[in-house]
């Protein structure tokens, strides 16, 4: 015994001893409890790990919205909300290393995936080559704002954060020449959120108003941010968007001037934004300025301003604000106002057409 205590002694003092004794308490794995987190990647950092070695160490661009979800679990959600059939073809947009693809492959008949990254482009081809699916994939290398897409039935996509704005402006308003059944989309939290904003919410805004005019946006998740590599800083919800069969008859040129104009300041009353001097010479000068031409211009503006004034007190306007008005109600206040001869666009310029929507969309939506 004492042998084994002089032993025990000698090695307390010996500085190997404690050089591995910590290397071994750090190298072995922890039970639950305190200490847990100790020597442990995260559940994010595991998934990095992982995902990297599976995409042969590819580099990923945060810059670039390049955010695989790795989630099997998200994905096959994903899959079956979109409600795929045998026949279908899907538009990916965005597809990366093909994690959503190959799912979409096994779930439809063919899918069309818009990758700009040539890096993507080759893993895909290699990883859908080893499934047998290389027949059934029409891979286009490009931007996907700027590409002409071959029809389609539906699109299910984890966008990518830098255009979900422009992009979403590309699908619901070019629905006319390219229809399609839904949208099953991936977006950031906070963009769908203002998408699937209501009047009266204080989220409520022209990106909703705008949509809404011509589809109809469904809420399915939230996804967290641990669930994509490499982690964004934050979460992400999916949501689910149908077309509408039958749109307002409207000119969108005016209507997305108008409600430019609205929701510039969507919190002061219409009254308020209308009464303003610099909005009032701009809308004078699209409107028909043969209504309000007086002898003067001090007299022309005034009798414009009265036209404004009068149709919005006869409308029931002058004392709403628009973040808590409803399309219909912002549709029929846009048909006053152009029944008064008093417009928001210039009507020299092409109507509606999805070249000027998509020219504008960041300001948009």
């Amino acid at each position: 015994m004492l042998h084994l205590q002089k032993a025990l002694s000698d090695n307390l003092r010996h500085p190997n001893f404690w050089r591995q004794f910590f290397h071994r308490c750090l190298r072995t794995k922890p039970s639950h409890g305190y200490g847990g987190d100790v020597g442990r990647k995260s559940k994010c950092e595991r998934h990095e790990s992982n995902e990297e070695e599976k995409e042969e160490h590819i580099r990923l661009f945060k810059s670039r919205g390049q955010h695989l979800l790795t989630n099997p679990r998200i994905l096959d959600c994903i899959v079956r909300t979109s409600n795929i059939k045998s026949d279908d073809t899907v538009l990916e947009i965005g597809p990366g290393t093909g994690n959503l693809t190959l799912k979409l492959l096994e779930a439809g008949n063919n899918v069309v995936a818009v990758e700009i990254d040539n890096r993507m482009v080759e893993i895909l081809r290699k990883r859908t080559s080893e499934r047998g699916f290389n027949d059934r994939l029409n891979i286009i290398s490009g931007d996907a704002l700027k590409t002409d897409f071959p029809e389609f039935n539906l699109v299910v996509a984890n966008i990518p954060y830098n255009i979900s704005s422009p992009l979403l402006a590309k699908l619901v308003y070019g629905v006319r020449t390219n229809p399609f059944r839904s949208a099953t989309l991936l977006l950031q939290k906070e963009f769908a959120r203002r998408l699937l904003a209501k009047p009266g919410d204080s989220e409520f805004n022209r990106l909703a108003v705008n949509v809404t005019l011509v589809a109809e946006v469904e809420f399915v998740m939230d996804v967290s941010k641990r669930d994509f590599v490499p982690c964004p800083k934050v979460d992400s919800s999916v949501i689910k968007i149908y077309p509408k069969s039958e749109i307002p008859n409207v000119d969108l040129n005016e209507w997305w001037a108008f409600t430019r104009t609205c929701f510039s300041k969507k919190n002061k009353t219409l009254g308020a934004t209308f009464k303003q001097k610099k909005k009032l010479i701009e809308l004078m000068n699209l409107s028909d300025s043969g209504k309000f031409l007086e002898n003067d211009t001090s007299s022309s503006m005034t009798s414009f301003r009265g036209e404004v004034m009068r149709v919005l007190e006869c409308g029931g306007f002058s004392d709403k604000r628009p973040i808590k008005l409803g399309n219909d109600d912002l549709l029929r206040l846009l048909s006053l106002f152009n029944e008064a001869g008093i417009f928001f666009h210039d009507r020299a310029k092409n109507k509606d057409t999805f070249d000027t929507a998509f020219d504008a969309c960041d300001d948009l939506l």
